[in-house]
């Protein structure tokens, strides 16, 4: 879908941000970023990523801000200026834009900080949208993410050109946090179903079933789903899964575990039932707290095959 060139602020480049925001320079938009790192931001002007000194500089006239950060608190902070504990102190990206900005945060949150957000930059005269993103790092950098998008029809309207160049899927939820909901539900499902697949690969080991057998069956009988198919934990099966490469390149651990902890926070507030969510926030953090959080969460298969008698 092509899109106008606008000029877009770009805050928070690491290894998702920064091939995000090289995607929209090759799309042929103006992007100015600004982390934290020094070198995040060297390694993004390198990929023709403009760069800004401070969260106002990367504001400043830009039609369209994008976040792309670690957790909710440093949305908040970055957003409204407001550490966490404390209140405002007018410094944020809301206060820097001009009247009609269109923010959009990538970054995966709670729910609740992503409408609280949402309706912040209501009352300021700015519009927000959540979209949250699933692909990883290899999505990231080859724009086949796919964008999970929280806010107004109108605001969807505006940004959806925009997301296509970062994506190969721009997909409006409903009205504000609706993305962040998305994104947990979809995590959530991805996190037991890895578990599920790791424990059968390592029956059918014990077994003496030939996993590339298993693999030619399950990819075409009932167990078939992504984490088969496209992300198979067993080396070998699926040439550009991590675990083809050392459970390298791929979505960590600790971000899995985040993402199952905030599911785990929603169902608690919302009063669903969740177990085998919660059981998969357990096993992950068993998995982190061995020192495994950078390993992609396929890597979770090694724990379960140690754990065998």
């Amino acid at each position: 879908m092509a899109s106008a060139p606008h000029t877009i602020g770009f805050i928070g480049l690491g290894n998702m941000g920064a091939p995000m925001a090289a995607n929209l320079v090759k799309a042929g938009h103006t992007v100015r970023g600004f982390d934290m790192d020094p070198n995040a931001v060297a390694r993004a002007a390198e990929a023709g990523v403009g760069t800004a000194a401070s969260v106002a500089d990367a504001v400043s006239g830009a039609a369209i801000v994008i976040t792309m950060l670690p957790m909710g608190r440093h949305v908040r902070a970055v957003l409204t200026g407001e550490d966490e504990g404390s209140s405002s102190n007018g410094g944020g990206a809301f206060a820097a834009a001009a009247p009609g900005t269109l923010f959009i945060d990538c970054s995966t949150i709670d729910v609740e900080t992503a409408r609280a957000l949402a309706a912040t930059a209501d009352a300021a005269g700015l519009s927000m949208l959540d979209a949250p993103v699933s692909g990883g790092v290899p999505g990231a950098e080859a724009a086949t993410l796919a964008l999970m998008v929280g806010g107004p029809d109108d605001a969807f309207r505006r940004a959806e050109p925009v997301l296509a160049a970062m994506g190969r899927a721009v997909i409006h939820t409903g009205p504000a946090g609706n993305g962040q909901a998305a994104k947990i539900c979809n995590n959530m499902m991805a996190g037991i179903q890895m578990l599920g697949v790791a424990e059968a690969f390592t029956l059918a080991d014990r077994l003496g079933l030939d996993p590339a057998r298993l693999f030619e069956v399950a990819s075409q009988a009932s167990g078939q789903c992504w984490s088969v198919t496209a992300y198979c934990p067993v080396p070998g099966m699926v040439p550009t899964a991590p675990s083809s490469r050392g459970y390298t390149g791929g979505f960590a651990s600790a971000l899995m575990l985040k993402d199952l902890k905030l599911a785990q926070q929603a169902a608690a507030t919302s009063g669903a039932t969740t177990p085998l969510g919660g059981l998969a926030e357990a096993l992950y953090a068993l998995f982190c707290g061995q020192g495994h959080g950078a390993v992609d969460f396929s890597g979770i298969i090694r724990m379960i095959e140690r754990s065998r008698s």
